[in-house]
């Protein structure tokens, strides 16, 4: 029974290891091109800062366009006075004697002189003793504990001098600026999903011919010890063969890094886990541009070479727009400002703190403003003069731009053209390749061919699959750069290719990037430095 139960251990504990291995096999999560597209825009941090970038624009025209339309604000406040300087003009207290009431003067001329001086002086003292704001102290504003104010502001510019208009242009084409720069990122995050999926199929294919080259390095020192044992070949041969196979092993460790740094940067695209497997689903051979919805969106003609369809192009447009506008502005302070403006209060002063307790008064004044700028230190005339070489950097970085765009729109037909002449190139090379190498290989086996021939055709073998492999990525991802060419930036490369600079088209007033240009590498010569699948003699494996 104990023997039973520790043979059904041991089998369990080396069951455990494979169950799991093939759970994580079927784990792999399927991705076709497609799918891959769908979760890299979702996941985006590019698109997510674009998308803010045009709210952002969005806004700043909402507040530029509200000087055309009235302001209103209104207000409400309550004041309590714990001292103040006019308590003297209110009673002392309770305790305090009520002043003297004097009775009004009446003139007798029928009495006496001295009767008549006698009561004119009494009315005379009388009233310089008692207090001149009596039985108004109650009714006065002035001190009181209690106040309550409510107040409705109304404004409205009559003429600004074009200040106005001119920002709402300014913030207006920075809104069309920031919709293309969002367009641009979306083509450009395509671009990258398209170049870094076909990478990952890449470096699975190279890294399958490098096993199979291993394979066939295997098989042939197999049959070179073999020989050596029953005395056909000499210690050199076998040696040879030894050597060439275990200098494929580098080959194939090389080979398995560089697919997985391109399943590393395909996974960063897609914001999944460095450690979730991934199966692709579409093929290297597959030359079908994807044709998607979310293409037809970013692009009104696919494949337009035109400098002025160039996203690029049109944000530089926009810039010059938008300095335009801020030039107007910057000379509309010059002009007289005209604004009516209107102020309505209604104040409260109730005994016992409650707003519902009092008799409010009003006040409402009405106000036309006029404002002329006789002198500002010249502040206004530096305000144009930054204005006028915005504009004038503006306009010449439209100009290079454009440049830029038609030399950037020929390198990509120039990367397309190679790329379709190396994939109709290798067309065929493959197989003739293989079928080469299966009779150099039965050749050898009888005893016909040489070791050195063997070699030199699985040579050629390896370095048709990789050249035929490198080319078809290089097709797919050059058609996928052609047709998104009207929305993506300028310079964007492909393969390992140096990025060629171009103008940032920044914000009214900003400043521009450093620009410098690339010259054409055709797949050929890029293929060395793509996941290295070439090595620098132009020769894959030993």
């Amino acid at each position: 029974m104990r023997s039973a139960l520790s043979l059904s251990m041991l089998l369990l504990a080396f069951a455990a290891p494979a169950a799991a291995q093939q759970a994580t096999q079927v784990s792999a999560q399927p991705l076709s091109i497609e799918e891959a597209l769908d979760l890299a825009e979702r996941a985006s941090e590019s698109v997510g800062l674009a998308r803010s970038g045009l709210a952002q624009a969005q806004g700043e025209r909402q507040r530029a366009r509200s000087g055309y339309y009235p302001q209103l604000t209104g207000s409400a406040s309550y004041t309590r006075a714990l001292r103040s300087q006019f308590s003297g003009l209110q009673d002392n207290g309770p305790d305090s004697p009520l002043p003297e009431e004097c009775s009004t003067f009446v003139p007798r001329p029928g009495l006496p002189i001295e009767e008549r001086l006698d009561s004119l002086e009494s009315a005379l003292e009388c009233a310089s003793n008692s207090d001149p704001f009596a039985g108004l102290a109650n009714d006065l504003p002035f001190g009181r504990e209690n106040t309550y104010r409510l107040g409705l502001s109304f404004s409205q510019n009559l003429f600004t001098g074009g200040r106005v208009s001119g920002q709402a242009r300014a913030a207006e084409a920075s809104v069309r600026s920031a919709r293309l720069g969002l367009t641009s990122a979306q083509a450009q995050l395509l671009l990258d999903v398209t170049e870094a999926y076909y990478d990952a199929a890449l470096g699975d294919r190279l890294v399958a011919i490098a096993q199979a080259s291993l394979e066939q390095a295997d098989t042939t020192l197999s049959q070179a010890q073999l020989a050596r044992q029953v005395g056909n070949q000499s210690e050199f041969d076998l040696l040879r063969a030894r050597v060439t196979r275990d200098n494929q092993r580098p080959v194939v460790i090389q080979r398995q890094a560089a697919r997985d740094i391109a399943y590393y940067r395909l996974k960063n695209l897609l914001n999944l886990p460095p450690e979730a497997p991934l199966e692709l689903t579409s093929h290297l051979v597959d030359t079908g541009l994807v044709r998607t919805a979310r293409l037809a969106k970013l692009v009104e003609t696919p494949g337009d070479t035109t400098a002025d369809a160039r996203a690029p192009v049109r944000q530089a447009d926009e810039a010059v727009t938008s300095q335009e506008g801020l030039l107007r502005a910057a000379r509309a302070q010059r002009w007289p400002q005209v604004s009516l403006t209107s102020d309505y209060a209604a104040f409260g002063y109730p005994d016992d703190a409650s707003p519902v307790s009092s008799d409010y008064l009003s006040d409402w004044v009405v106000v036309l403003g006029f404002q002329v700028p006789f002198f500002t230190g010249g502040r206004i005339t530096g305000d144009v003069a930054v204005a006028e070489a915005g504009l004038e950097q503006a306009r010449l970085r439209l100009r290079q731009t454009r440049e830029l765009a038609q030399l950037d729109a020929r390198n990509t037909q120039l990367q397309l053209a190679a790329a379709t002449a190396a994939w109709e190139a290798s067309a065929g090379t493959e197989e003739q390749a293989d079928r080469a190498y299966q009779i150099a290989d039965v050749r050898y086996r009888e005893g016909i061919s040489t070791q050195t021939e063997l070699n030199d055709l699985r040579i050629q073998l390896a370095q048709a699959q990789a050249n035929r492999a490198q080319a078809a990525r290089d097709l797919q991802v050059a058609r996928m750069r052609l047709a998104l060419l009207p929305s993506l930036p300028l310079g964007t490369t492909t393969g390992s290719e140096t990025t060629t600079g171009a103008p940032t088209v920044n914000a009214p007033g900003g400043q521009t990037g450093s620009s410098q240009t690339t010259p054409y590498q055709p797949p050929r010569a890029r293929a060395q430095g793509v996941l290295s699948s070439v090595q620098p003699s132009g020769v894959v494996g030993p």
